[in-house]
């Protein structure tokens, strides 16, 4: 693992400030105005101090502005996610730091629908939807063509590679593009929810298995061409019908960060998950231009002081909730297949990554020689 003495600093200021800052995991016993809870074993790892609490709540501000709800979209859960956890944490810091002037009422579980659904409702206005919790790649359609570049197979070669990306200037340019292309949202902050991993119904022993497998794929073009380029079948499944369609034989597999594979109850399912991590889960919270425009400018600030820390809890949390959850999901009898070379995926998915870099060849070159 390649590490610059700049990303080293840079990890290390972060510590501090998070330090500074009393960064913590989350209060989860009022996590959702959705209704969800976190379950005891995550509650016990993000227990709250109390007397922190109580010396913030003493501490609070006053109103920067008048009341405001923001309705946030959440396709996964609140319990046992790395995004359910990283909304949470945001809720929280929106709420203190606004004097309670902004509420952010968290709509989990894909209750408002896919992500491709809830993008579709912020665009069309009426501010049913006001902020969404949403894959970075699912922009593409939406003015946010450079962020597809993050789905591409095999670009980040660890978490470390992916933050640099993440605080680096260039990744405010994407954050906006949406913006200035007119779109009528905007980013936030970014995020990630942990490499993405293949997972299956039948026993499999490494990639040749998917071989003629119904592979589950959302509208993402990238990774039709990658289930392809493996010799399977993309099947496109909405999140919500995706534990039903494993069930009846729909699709026989499937791709998920751990801890997202987990918390929805795929392994009744599809027992058997492939380690090959294929990309890593860059994710974003937008908000609608109409909504932004909406808030005082003290209101805005607390927004991007929030969205902040919510991104550096999310990197806090990220490697140590995914590794916890794999040896739960092996001591639960899940079938984990550790991929020792990496280099045949990577060959089955030159042509696709070639196919998705070569307009933006350049920039594409930025963000990998940012590891």
């Amino acid at each position: 693992m390649k590490k610059k003495v700049l990303s080293a600093l840079l990890c290390a200021a972060m510590v501090v400030s998070m330090t500074a800052c009393g960064l913590q995991e989350p209060d989860t016993s009022a996590s959702s105005d959705a209704g969800t809870t976190t379950d005891s074993a995550a509650a016990s790892d993000a227990a709250v101090d109390n007397t922190a609490t109580e010396s913030a709540d003493a501490s609070a501000t006053e109103p920067v502005g008048p009341a405001v709800t923001l309705v946030y979209a959440e396709v996964n859960p609140l319990e046992g996610t790395i995004v359910g956890e990283t909304a949470t944490v945001f809720k929280q810091k929106v709420e203190e730091l606004s004097g309670g002037s902004i509420t952010i009422d968290i709509q989990a579980n894909g209750v408002l629908g896919a992500e491709q659904d809830v993008l579709d409702t912020m665009l069309g206005g009426g501010g049913t939807i006001d902020m969404a919790r949403i894959s970075a790649f699912a922009l593409t359609s939406y003015g946010g063509e450079k962020s597809s570049l993050l789905s591409v197979p095999f670009t980040f070669v660890n978490r470390d590679h992916f933050w640099n990306f993440a605080t680096s200037d260039l990744a405010q340019e994407f954050l906006l593009e949406p913006h200035e292309n007119g779109s009528g949202i905007r980013g936030l902050f970014y995020g990630e929810e942990g490499f993405r991993h293949f997972f299956t119904v039948e026993p499999i022993t490494g990639m040749e298995d998917l071989a003629g497998m119904k592979i589950r794929v959302s509208n993402d073009p990238i990774m039709t061409g990658m289930v392809e380029a493996l010799g399977a079948n993309p099947t496109v499944v909405s999140m919500g019908e995706l534990y039903s369609a494993l069930q009846t034989g729909v699709v026989d597999a499937a791709e998920q960060p751990i801890a997202n594979y987990q918390a929805n109850a795929f392994p009744e399912v599809a027992n058997n998950i492939i380690l090959d991590g294929h990309t890593l889960g860059a994710i974003q919270v937008v908000i609608t231009d109409e909504a932004w425009d909406s808030l005082t400018e003290e209101q805005q600030a607390v927004l991007t002081e929030a969205g902040e820390y919510a991104s550096q809890y999310n990197r806090q949390i990220s490697q140590e909730k995914e590794d916890a959850i794999l040896e739960e999901l092996k001591a639960a009898g899940c079938n984990v297949i550790e991929v020792d070379d990496i280099t045949p995926w990577q060959e089955a998915c030159k042509d696709v990554i070639e196919e998705a870099t070569k307009d933006n060849a350049e920039l594409y070159q930025q963000i990998v020689d940012m590891q």
